[in-house]
């Protein structure tokens, strides 16, 4: 199944939802650093390998961090062929003043928040999506 593509039924039921605990990106010159942790997520940069982890399993491992993030997951599914809902929660986040970090995954989109900041990007994302079903 591909997912859905309509920037309004997108919006409309992205239906966010914050995942418990805390999340941060590491940057490691080798995979082997994790000692067999599974990271959530990661990508291969020229200046080394970023890995997303739990917090705890960051502390665990003695990796160095400096961002500490909330994870909100938009449960519709979203195409990867998908045009404009990236750029309209990221432009309703930025207006509320919430830095977001996206990741794609095949169903659905990640965002990583500031901890701080989960709950102002809970209710952001919940107004976008409220503003844009159909009356």
């Amino acid at each position: 199944m591909a997912g859905e593509t309509s920037l309004s039924l997108l919006l409309g039921s992205m239906s966010p939802r914050l995942n418990p605990g805390d999340y941060v990106f590491c940057t490691l010159a080798d995979a082997a650093a994790l000692n067999g942790c599974v990271p959530l997520g990661s990508l291969r940069e020229r200046e080394g390998l970023t890995v997303i982890l739990d917090k705890a399993e960051a502390d665990r491992l003695g990796l160095a961090y400096d961002y500490i993030a909330a994870w909100i997951t938009l449960e519709v599914h979203s195409s990867l062929a998908a045009v404009g809902l990236t750029a309209a929660f990221a432009s309703a986040l930025a207006q509320a003043g919430v830095s977001c970090n996206v990741v794609a995954g095949y169903y659905h989109d990640h965002l990583f928040v500031a901890r701080s900041d989960a709950e102002r990007a809970l209710s952001t994302l919940r107004a976008l999506a409220a503003h844009s079903r159909p009356e």
